[in-house]
């Protein structure tokens, strides 16, 4: 009996949460007290729950009272939510018969203020991009104060900005007409910006001295182009109407607003031309190169050899110093052999000069050959190039396709330049080397025949 009621007071005891640590054993506790306290225990818990509940039942009663304090006040809410709901129909009802009024006042103006609008808004996106927004770079925000004022239909433009619009677009007509010289800020090449003199040729280009330069809406800054027009008469003509104070100048006008300008500029100088024709072009330029130098070389030497025989022709005495007077020596030293040896020895002479005359005559000539293959080859890869990037990306984008295609013609070109003037120089070298051999020839012919006639009078 005893064993029961001790493991029932230990379950007890762990069921309302005393901790086993807490317990200490006391030995001298006798189960009389282990039971009084067990039971005071439960007499603390009842009193503990009765607590709460008493607090519960006035907690209960306050929730109440807030629960119908908030049920008022929404019905409060609800009842203005539908007062402000029938106010605002009746402010809708109010607006919509005052733009009718409005409207019925406003007539015919309300037509000419929508035009106000709109041409608020046109010279707005045109003044901007116009190059006389240089010198007067406020106008555009009035303008689209304006144009918004006229679109809301709330506020009337007045007659003074009525007539600084007329007035705008006055100005714009005005000085589309005029070249203008002031100062202004310029960003150069080098990034910086300065403050320099530049002249405004109406709505179409501005310039300083020696430079075309440039304007960009978007930021409202002006700047040097990053280069120039290659041909000097263009960059001549702005100095010329820079430093000019009357009269009238010789201008390169773009009348596109920069698109020939941009044409101009973007058009390639010799140097990038030949740089685009690769290492194709570099090889037929100084194949040109060489085949020039030798055929100016023979071009020279030929003169001398052909004025020095025509001196000898002139002549009783032979020298060794020219071809003619060498065939001549031959003759003076065969005076009295038979017609058919000097005719031999004659021909010998004649042939030992050849060499000399004829030299890299056949090197010109296989110049003037070789040089438009080159070109030819230079074509091929630039078109191998060109369907390289067809395959690749399409032909979306023509860009793609033009280094190939440059590289193609430039070849071709290059060729043709040094293939065209390379058959000239040949035929006048070898028109020079062939006048020079008929000389010999024709004295060789002529010094045979006079030989042959002595010896036949003094056989007879």
């Amino acid at each position: 009996m005893k064993n029961s009621i001790i493991g029932a007071v230990a379950v007890l005891l762990l069921v309302t949460g005393f901790a086993a640590g807490q317990v200490q054993a006391q030995q001298a506790v006798s189960m009389d007290e282990l039971l009084r306290r067990v039971q005071q225990g439960r007499i603390d818990d009842g009193k503990e729950n009765q607590k709460r509940e008493a607090e519960f039942r006035n907690a209960r009663a306050e929730q109440q009272k807030l629960l119908k304090q908030a049920e008022a006040r929404k019905a409060a809410e609800e009842a203005r939510s539908q007062r402000l709901e029938q106010l605002y129909e009746d402010n809708e009802d109010a607006i919509f018969q005052l733009e009718e009024l409005l409207t019925s006042r406003l007539g015919d103006l309300k037509e000419l203020f929508g035009v106000m609008q709109q041409v608020s808004g046109d010279a707005r996106a045109r003044f901007d991009s116009s190059l006389t927004n240089i010198q007067y770079p406020d106008r555009g925000a009035w303008l689209e104060a304006l144009a918004k004022k006229v679109g809301r239909g709330s506020k009337l433009p007045s007659l003074e900005e009525i007539e600084r619009l007329w007035f705008e677009l006055q100005r714009e007509m005005t000085e589309s007409g005029k070249v203008v010289k002031f100062s202004t800020k310029v960003i150069t090449q080098a990034g910086t910006e300065e403050t320099m003199d530049v002249v405004r040729v109406g709505l179409f280009n501005i310039i300083t001295d020696g430079k075309y330069l440039s304007f960009e809406p978007s930021t409202g800054k002006v700047s040097e182009l990053p280069r120039q027009p290659e041909q000097r008469r263009f960059t001549k003509s702005t100095s010329e109407l820079f430093n000019a104070t009357e009269g009238k100048v010789r201008f390169g006008l773009d009348p596109t607003l920069g698109g020939v300008l941009k044409s101009l500029i973007a058009r390639p100088n010799l140097i990038e031309r030949i740089q685009q024709g690769g290492l194709v072009g570099y090889l037929i330029i100084a194949l040109g190169i060489v085949g020039l130098l030798i055929s100016l070389e023979r071009m020279v030497m030929l003169g001398i050899a052909s004025r020095k025989v025509t001196a000898q022709l002139s002549s009783d005495t032979a020298s060794n110093d020219n071809a003619l007077g060498r065939v001549l020596s031959v003759y003076e030293e065969n005076r009295t052999v038979d017609t058919e040896t000097l005719e031999l020895k004659l021909s010998d002479a004649i042939f030992k000069e050849l060499p000399a005359l004829n030299r890299a005559l056949l090197f010109i000539k296989i110049i003037s050959v070789v040089a438009p293959l080159m070109g030819l080859l230079g074509t091929v890869t630039g078109m191998i190039n060109t369907f390289q990037a067809i395959t690749l990306y399409g032909t979306g984008d023509p860009k793609l396709m033009a280094g190939g295609i440059s590289q193609a013609l430039v070849t071709t070109v290059l060729g043709l330049t040094v293939a065209i003037p390379m058959v000239l120089l040949h035929t006048l070298v070898n028109g020079r080397s062939r006048r020079i051999v008929q000389v010999l020839q024709e004295q060789s012919a002529g010094i045979i025949a006079e030989h042959a006639e002595k010896h036949g009078a003094s056989s007879a």
